[in-house]
């Protein structure tokens, strides 16, 4: 963040605790005229609520004793819609990763000659198509690693716009027309640069999570793996099951690979440090001295798996209806998807 910026977020400290803006300051706004002393008047000040009532009511306080401020208009809604980006070559390809810096929602265009695929894309399309046309790219692909839990996927959408085709495991329970993948399937990009399909299946997080593989440089693995932990078994409600499903697909198919290949998750937690103009990202070599359940028996990560997960995501039975075409995605779909992302065992 900007240091000069001092963002005050004016909500009650459970609705901060649960969801927040890194490096803000807290003060409900309840409290906040008895707080003044602690409001800087040297920074710019940026008063922020869930959708920006209270955030007005917290900037006419400050007005009042006259310390000027701003409003982060539509709230956390905005900074849910906030997007940034890194890109580099791997595998004779370029990656541009898309971070959604509210939800951590990490997506990608990865393109070479004049085509591109997408992967994981949220409901903002255009900021897929952006890239694409940056880059002179033509999108053929669209593809999501899993059926999304929270947040609404913009694949069909892409697939719809561009003429793409959408590719998509059968394994998880999508109900409209897509192209199903097979085990090792390949997207060629250019000449000697392929996508891979690593598996038809990784089953775990869900029945058809499914991962692409550039090369020998980089891994594409959603929600099986992330920088911080490993998907939660438990949204499908057969938590044992997939923990032993999950620990399978790790082991048989992820950890196989060179400690050298690039791993990109579908998210990132609080706990992960996003750094401007650099990808979010590990070498697989790094994971494996940095995840404890990554070492872990069989037994004991299924244990582990089921004994930490937490809150499940916001919506998540909604979301999971829209995304896989049981119900139709209603106006009110970007309020649907707010709060934290929660894909991950804590």
């Amino acid at each position: 963040m900007d240091d000069r910026l001092y963002l005050i977020d004016v909500r009650e400290p459970d609705e901060v605790a649960d969801w927040q803006i890194p490096g803000v300051h807290n003060i409900p706004l309840g409290e906040l005229e008895q707080a003044l002393n602690v409001v800087p008047r040297d920074r710019f000040l940026v008063v922020v609520c869930a959708k920006g009532a209270r955030a007005q009511q917290g900037a006419q306080i400050l007005a009042d004793h006259e310390i000027a401020s701003a409003v982060l208009e539509g709230g956390m809604g905005a900074w849910a819609a906030t997007y940034d980006s890194v890109s580099g070559d791997f595998g004779g390809a370029v990656v541009v990763q898309l971070r959604r810096r509210g939800k951590g929602c990490l997506s990608y265009v990865v393109g070479a000659g004049e085509s591109c695929v997408v992967i994981d894309p949220s409901l903002d399309v255009a900021q897929y198509e952006d890239v694409a046309a940056r880059h002179g790219w033509t999108i053929t692909h669209v593809l999501d690693t899993h059926l999304h839990a929270d947040h609404i996927s913009g694949a069909r959408d892409i697939a719809r716009r561009s003429g793409a085709k959408l590719l998509l495991s059968a394994s998880d329970p999508f109900r409209f027309d897509f192209e199903p993948l097979t085990d090792g399937r390949r997207i060629e990009l250019a000449e000697q640069v392929e996508l891979t399909v690593s598996a038809v299946s990784v089953p775990g997080h869900t029945e058809g999570s499914t991962m692409y593989q550039l090369g020998t440089s980089a891994i594409f693995t959603g929600d099986t793996l992330f920088l911080e932990s490993v998907g939660r078994p438990d949204l499908a409600d057969r938590a044992d099951i997939f923990a032993h499903n999950l620990y399978q697909s790790l082991h048989e198919r992820v950890l196989p690979l060179s400690d050298a290949t690039m791993v990109f998750p579908a998210h990132y937690g609080a706990a992960v440090h996003v750094v401007e103009g650099e990808f979010v990202a590990r070498p697989l070599g790094e994971l494996r001295t940095t995840l404890p359940a990554l070492v872990l028996s069989e037994d004991d990560f299924v244990a582990w798996a089921i004994a930490n997960v937490k809150d499940r995501p916001p919506n998540y039975q909604r979301i999971v209806r829209i995304n896989a075409g049981t119900e139709e995605m209603a106006d009110d779909a970007a309020e649907v998807e707010l709060g934290p992302n929660r894909c991950a065992i804590a």
